[in-house]
């Protein structure tokens, strides 16, 4: 049996994320490479601790040098072991190593007129309408940029995100303010809405865009794609808008997601009183 190639079907089975699929992948080829192509089936508990505590230690070959290894990269890589032992050998994997801790940081938000300034310092049209739309809708930045004519209903102002993470489908709404740059953009009959050079647009160009406006309003704030994603579920929560829309809207699994956001919304804002009020 091929683990890898198994791995690749169950997970495709499952549903899960290309980017997860290529990280488990990643992290079980470094664990099999480890083993020194001992027979799978001889693979035990023993080598998996042995491979995770060098691996924590920062002693394999392929680990950045002296940079210590973030929990939530470990997490992944026992992760990722667990899967191929439990999944697809059937082995119990009841590891001694606990999973690391990451810290707990509330996501970098946005006030509205912070927004506000952002979007407008912004001189190139199509890159204006891409930021909007992203903070408009709530959409992360992979989503935004395959964003394609048919996933687009303006006459109801609705939009929706084909295979998103988790590889699902989800309805984002439009906001009415950019209809209009929207249907010229569909009366071209383009593929992509923002397109590339040779697709459409990569993240990397957007986050491109993005660090160069911070860097012309001198922001200290660390701006990324997703804090127009966080700003969005953030205001949303502001205005009164209710957890479970805001949740369906993100495309969260579970509400303690977007609970999150509850953290940064000021009590008064959320209209929240005691009950001795």
């Amino acid at each position: 049996m091929d683990p890898i190639e198994a791995m690749k079907k169950e997970m495709l089975r499952r549903k899960l994320s290309y980017k997860t699929i290529h990280t488990y992948i990643f992290y079980v080829k470094k664990f099999l490479l480890f083993t020194k192509d001992k027979p799978i089936k001889q693979i035990s508990k023993k080598d998996c601790n042995e491979f995770l505590n060098q691996f924590m230690e920062n002693k394999l070959p392929w680990s950045k040098f002296n940079d210590e290894i973030a929990g939530s990269t470990l997490n992944v890589a026992l992760n990722s072991i667990k899967f191929l032992m439990e999944e697809i050998l059937r082995k119990s994997m009841r590891l001694n190593i606990k999973y690391s801790k990451t810290p707990k940081t509330l996501p970098t938000c946005l006030t509205k007129e912070e927004v506000l300034i952002f979007i407008n310092t912004i001189t190139n049209p199509k890159h204006k309408l891409l930021i909007s739309l992203m903070y408009g809708a709530g959409l992360r930045v992979s989503e935004v940029t395959k964003l394609k004519p048919q996933d687009l209903d303006i006459t109801t102002n609705v939009g929706w995100v084909r295979h998103g993470k988790g590889n699902k489908d989800r309805p984002f709404i439009i906001p009415k303010c950019l209809t209009e740059e929207l249907k010229a953009i569909l009366q071209q009959n383009p593929i992509y809405i923002f397109p590339g050079r040779k697709s459409h647009l990569t993240t990397r160009s957007v986050e491109m865009i993005i660090n160069n406006i911070t860097k012309k309003l001198k922001w200290k704030k660390n701006i990324h794609p997703h804090t127009f994603r966080h700003s969005f579920a953030t205001h949303l929560l502001e205005q009164g808008s209710d957890i479970t829309s805001v949740q369906s809207l993100l495309g969260h699994n579970e509400a303690r997601t977007t609970l999150t956001y509850l953290h940064i919304v000021k009590p008064e804002l959320i209209k929240i009183k005691s009950p001795l009020d």
